[in-house]
């Protein structure tokens, strides 16, 4: 689809954009959260409307990424699901043909332009424009950025141990959209630990979606954003940290981590750009009644 009116979000001296690929309405709220209590939902939540397809029946899954204009350099958080790849585990993503690459140049950004590409974990739908298909192979959409992503999260999906039933579109993934970078001398593997890994950056552990997942943080000037990759799914999940997702792979650990990124998110009064809420995608968490709510923004 393609975007309407941009909405740029400023967090100190850098600019936000959203890019958006795609949005799913494929899951009930049941089927997304096992956990999921409708009245107790309804009862923190009372937008909960916005959040579910025009039937009401089923949740929308926004799938996009984070483009930041930043200290002279264009980055982005994430990559969606790309276009053309086979995923037949995950019919969703099986041969996309979205608008994302029309979308990020209506922004005003060539792919050329790109200086860095900062992912949060490996999955389908946050790797796949890593590469377009040129002449049959598989090459760097962004031939001139660094693609930063932790070296861990590569190795665990490298290991054929791990070539489970779970993990097996993530094994298709990493071959034709992680592969193509590391190949072509693009990639900066790094540890995932909380230090500042690019100006203004920095990567935080945040495991159980999958075992090396990691949150964003980037500090402009005064201000903070924080970039949750899969920490999150649902803003009920902001009310309810303790109800993790069908995609968790370890949910008690997801939950911790959940608690950890919302801990932050109030800590430092910091904007938080999710990865898979519907509308804007952006927000705020603040403390009310002894829980934390969200609002978009």
């Amino acid at each position: 689809m393609l975007m309407n009116a941009p909405q740029w979000y400023t967090i100190g001296d850098a600019r936000i954009l959203k890019i958006q690929d795609l949005t799913l309405a494929a899951l009930s709220p049941e089927q997304l959260l096992p956990d999921w209590d409708g009245a107790r939902a309804l009862q923190v939540y009372p937008q909960l409307s916005e959040t579910l397809d025009v039937s009401g029946a089923n949740i929308l899954l926004s799938i996009h990424s984070w483009l930041i204009e930043d200290r002279g350099r264009k980055i982005l958080v994430d990559t969606g699901a790309g276009n053309n790849k086979a995923r037949p585990a995950a019919p969703y993503f099986d041969h996309l043909q979205t608008a994302w690459l029309e979308n990020l140049m209506r922004a005003g950004v060539r792919p050329e332009e790109i200086d860095f590409v900062l992912l949060t974990h490996l999955h389908v739908d946050h790797v796949g424009w890593n590469t377009r298909k040129q002449n049959g192979t598989w090459v760097p959409t962004f031939p001139n950025a660094r693609y930063l992503f932790s070296k861990a999260e590569y190795d665990f999906f490298s290991d054929s141990a791990h070539d489970t039933a779970r993990n097996k579109t993530s094994f298709m993934t990493r071959e034709d959209s992680v592969d193509p970078i590391v190949s072509a001398g693009l990639a900066d593997q790094i540890d995932v630990d909380g230090t500042e890994i690019l100006e203004g950056f920095s990567f935080h552990p945040t495991p159980g979606h999958t075992p090396h997942h990691a949150s964003i943080v980037l500090k402009s000037g005064t201000e903070c954003a924080l970039f949750t990759g899969d920490v999150m799914h649902h803003p009920i999940q902001v009310s309810f940290p303790e109800w993790s997702a069908v995609f968790d792979a370890d949910p008690q650990t997801a939950i911790t981590s959940r608690k950890w990124a919302l801990d932050y998110a109030v800590e430092h009064d910091a904007t938080v750009f999710t990865t898979h809420f519907p509308m804007t995608s952006a927000g705020r968490v603040i403390p009310h009644n002894k829980k934390i709510d969200w609002y978009f923004r």
